[in-house]
């Protein structure tokens, strides 16, 4: 199950987290690990964007509620809606959540030259419409350095095919990386652009100008998702066709 937690910093630069149930965030911030261990690095890496990206957006006078959704605990719930397309609870919590997301910080492990089957299964099960202009941190952890590569080989590509807003800078770290000022400097630099997306709500605008362009594929766990025949934008090449209509003719 998702958990939500808010980040703070006080004036004295001091961070701290807590549990968030009063009031609704200002922005909201996802953060997706398939992290299978205990304690997991990937997690710890998410983690630890999550608190820069939090810090960087209280310097900005915003207040953010960051929800995590772990993978490893839905593993079955995944692999059974892979098969059946059934979805349990806990899996249709996890995918809302990423559906109302303002911002998403995204994080695999890397086995064998590759990402995460688990993530990647999770992704499979996720309508088109969900990324659409999402601002995104990619990160991934392995153990060696010679699967640096794979954010921008796989991650890149599989965030931008679902039409996600990807920061510049991507996130990895091997265990040689984690005592290192290199990797600090890293997450700095992509939690900087992160904030600088969410705060400029270039993600909303765009999405908001250029929705009805976009080919949708959905099954209602979009934020945008159409509820009833109300929601549905019939002034579509797609659906004059569908109405008995003609397409506009491109010269």
């Amino acid at each position: 199950m998702p958990s939500d937690a808010r980040f703070r910093t006080d004036r004295r630069g001091e961070r701290s987290m807590s549990t968030v149930i009063d009031m609704e965030p200002s922005v909201r911030i996802v953060v997706l690990s398939a992290g299978v261990s205990d304690p997991s690095s990937t997690r710890l890496l998410a983690d630890r964007i999550a608190v820069r990206v939090g810090d960087g957006l209280a310097a900005e006078d915003v207040t953010a509620m960051t929800t995590v959704v772990e993978l490893a605990p839905l593993a079955v719930d995944i692999a059974r809606a892979v098969v059946t397309r059934l979805r349990s609870e806990q899996l249709e919590a996890a995918i809302d959540a990423l559906s109302q997301a303002d911002a998403v910080i995204a994080a695999t492990p890397v086995y064998k030259a590759g990402i995460s089957g688990l993530f990647k299964s999770f992704v499979d099960l996720l309508d088109e419409d969900v990324m659409i202009a999402k601002p995104t941190i990619l990160a991934a952890t392995a153990e060696s350095t010679r699967h640096a590569m794979v954010v921008d080989d796989q991650l890149r590509p599989l965030f931008a095919f679902m039409r996600a807003l990807s920061v510049p800078t991507s996130v990895f770290a091997a265990p040689e990386d984690w005592g290192s000022t290199a990797l600090g400097s890293r997450i700095e630099r992509a939690a900087t652009e992160l904030v600088q997306l969410v705060i400029s709500r270039v993600g909303h605008r765009m999405a908001d100008a250029a929705w009805r362009h976009y080919r949708h594929r959905f099954g209602g766990s979009a934020s945008r998702a159409e509820k009833s025949s109300a929601d549905v934008d019939f002034d579509t090449d797609l659906m004059r066709l569908a109405t008995g209509g003609s397409a506009h003719q491109v010269g």
